[in-house]
Parts: C-alpha cells; structure tokens; sequence
C-alpha cells in the first residue's frame, strides 16, 4: 500500500507539472503562468488539503532528484558547441562570475537581515543563486534549512527566469551571450531553460554560468562561512 502512495505522490508531480506547462502555452507563455509555479502552487495545496507530510512527498519524489545531476552534466553539450565563443570572451566572462557570485547572496542575506531575519534562515538563503542539486549539497555542508533553501532557489530562478529578460532589454543589452550568461549567474537551472528559448548560444552562455558558478560557491562558500564563524 505504501509503495502505491508513493507512486501516486511521484504521479501526482508529473501531472501537476504537465498541467501547469499546458496552462503556460494555452496562455501563450504569460510569465505568472510559469510551469514551476502553477505546479508547485498545486502541489502545495493538494498536499495541504490532503494533509500529506512533505517529507513523505519528498522521499516519493527522489527520482527527479536524483535526475536534476545528470541534467545539469547535460548543459555541457552546448557549451562544447560554442567552446569557440567562449573561449574568446574569458577574460571578462571570468570578472563577472566573480562578481555576481559575490553580490547575487550578499544582496539577499543583507536584505532580509534588515527585516530581521534569524541567522539560521540567512545560512540558507547563501546558496540561493546555484541549481538545486550544489544548492541541496552546500546547505547540507554548513548546516542550512534544506527544505528553505530549495524553495528559495526554485523562487528565484522562477522570478529570474520571468524578469530578466525583460529587464536585460530595458537595461539595453541585447547581446544574446551577455543575456545568457546573466540569467544563468542569476536564475541557474530555470533561467538556462529560458536562455534556451531565445536562442542556442544565449543557452550556452547560460548553462557555462550555471556550471562555473555552483562550483565557485560550492567551493568558497562554506570556507567563508567557517572564517567568518571563527572571527565572530
């Protein structure tokens, strides 16, 4: 019987996320209409009206999870495609991962430790800018709310995914390889799955920041956090 539950959590995913991509291209792409939040909007009400434990939700749900590893080594596809390109633009491609890996958690930890948020609650929203798999792994390593932080990236990359776009043209950049590689400094897995939508080459500038960034944060990340926990 318990097997046949979880079937039908793992079920219940795939449906509610078909129902949400076909409500999205009925609706002719409307940015609110985003797959990945109809879908988790109607997950998390059939969950809360059904009175279903999350964790049980989740452990049914482990496959995807699983999964979201070797999509993201799958990104590397269309890099090695436009590996000329990139090639070229190293060196400020290089200053602005920095950069934005920097200021992308900074600017969230600072923003919701003026509202007074408590300290365990900035611990994990730190990996908010990394796809959900190095996400879920560096919460894990420092001790972060893994739950939090997972929802806190899907957040973003949903909101990044919607705005940026949109706000990269009022900003005019129009350049289709500094788009990509916002989005995905930005917006990591669901923003790459924008980038696509514009083009080939705005994608795989996407996925190159998605990659370059999860392992820079993965990597510096927690080493920060333990100096910064030893001189406080």
């Amino acid at each position: 019987m318990d097997i046949l539950f979880s079937a039908g959590l793992l079920a219940l995913t795939l449906c509610a996320y078909f129902a949400g991509l076909w409500a999205f291209q009925k609706a002719r792409h409307f940015s609110l209409l985003h797959p990945l939040v109809s879908s988790c909007l109607l997950i998390a009400a059939l969950l809360y009206s059904f009175d279903i434990d999350y964790d049980r939700y989740q452990r049914a749900n482990q496959v995807f999870y699983w999964l979201l590893g070797p999509a993201t080594v799958a990104l590397a596809i269309p890099l090695d495609r436009e590996f000329e390109r990139i090639r070229a633009l190293a060196q400020p491609l290089l200053l602005t991962l920095l950069f934005g890996t920097i200021a992308a958690p900074l600017c969230a930890v600072t923003l919701a430790y003026l509202f007074g948020a408590e300290p365990l609650t900035l611990l994990s929203l730190t990996p908010k800018s990394v796809t959900t798999p190095i996400a879920l792994g560096i919460a894990q390593e420092i001790g972060a709310l893994g739950e939090l932080t997972a929802g806190v990236v899907i957040f973003t990359g949903v909101v990044g995914a919607i705005a940026g776009p949109r706000l990269l043209t009022l900003l005019g950049v129009k350049d289709q390889r500094l788009q990509g590689f916002t989005l995905g400094i930005n917006a990591h897995g669901v923003g790459t799955a924008r980038a696509f939508d514009i083009s080939p080459l705005c994608g795989a500038f996407s996925s190159l920041a998605l990659g370059l960034t999860g392992v820079l944060t993965a990597l510096i990340l927690p080493t920060l956090l333990l100096w910064l926990a030893k001189i406080f």
